[in-house]
């Protein structure tokens, strides 16, 4: 299976994107590019872990530190570089799907779009939409079954870019940290407790795996079409949650969040009935 896609995707964000990008924005899209050559060159040849971890960091440093620092301080900003950095790696373990990432770009771009319209930032509006319209593009062609992937040089930029974009959005008071965590929660919840659950069990976390909420849907026996058609759903249900919390007051914002909360709560406990009952009719499914 091919994963150059990312190279594709990231063709049609420069010539979209750059174009009504603001100047001062340089550090996000020479983030970005860094990632693209360097993703690309692992892609190929495989680089090691440390290796590219470095690279995530140095992005991620020196967008938080041209934007943030001194609205954070050295303290926030070196928890902001953190944060950068897992959303870089996290958009690239949920990359392991039919159509799944190109979906979850999106759907998470297109509805920064949408809040960045509503917050009147139109260069904010006009970057995401070009981000989106890249990955619809993309997605006509990773849809199971699946011609093509991102791999390592779209996944980790498309995660550079979601988390620099949520930044500036907030930076330019756009909106709140809430929206763009409640637009990409969808990876960023199953990449991080699959990560808790495989540290607390002292697992390799650094090694291959099929433990993700999604690869264990298809896994038990949903597949790739019908798995990746659950996660749009939610998706969209959680970009809607973080319009209607960029519109609301303080409170009834957190209570949105907790309430989406709750539904993660039962979308885990949907993934363990579903392989309970796999288990019960003894299904014996592969990743197809």
């Amino acid at each position: 299976m091919p994963r150059t896609g990312g190279i594709g995707v990231a063709a049609g964000i420069a010539v979209s994107a750059l174009s009504v990008s603001p100047s001062e924005w340089w550090p996000l899209w020479v983030g970005a590019v860094v990632l693209v050559v360097v993703s690309f060159v692992d892609d190929l040849v495989g680089l090691p872990v440390i290796g590219r971890l470095i690279v995530h960091l140095l992005a991620a440093g020196g967008l938080v530190g041209w934007f943030l620092v001194d609205d954070l301080g050295w303290a926030g900003a070196a928890f902001a570089i953190i944060g950068v950095a897992w959303m870089v790696n996290l958009y690239n373990f949920m990359d392991g799907m039919d159509g799944l990432a190109g979906g979850m770009t999106l759907f998470g771009f297109g509805f920064l779009a949408m809040a960045a319209w509503v917050a009147g930032d139109h260069s904010l509006m006009l970057v995401s939409l070009s981000i989106a319209a890249a990955a619809g593009a993309f997605l006509w062609f990773n849809f199971h079954p699946a011609r093509i992937f991102l791999g390592d040089a779209g996944s980790t930029t498309l995660g550079f870019l979601a988390a620099g974009l949520g930044l500036i959005g907030w930076k330019n008071g756009s909106w709140s940290l809430g929206v763009p965590l409640l637009v990409f929660s969808p990876f960023i919840v199953d990449a991080s407790v699959t990560l808790a659950r495989r540290l607390l069990r002292g697992e390799k976390v650094w090694q291959a795996h099929r433990s993700h909420y999604y690869q264990r849907l298809a896994l038990a026996g949903w597949g790739h079409r019908k798995t990746a058609s659950v996660e749009y759903g939610l998706m969209i249900l959680c970009g809607l949650s973080a319009l209607a919390c960029q519109s609301a007051s303080g409170p009834l914002c957190f209570v949105i969040i907790g309430a989406v909360a709750v539904l993660y709560l039962a979308a885990a406990w949907l993934v363990t009935m579903v392989e309970h009952k796999a288990a019960r009719r003894g299904a014996v499914v592969g990743w197809s």
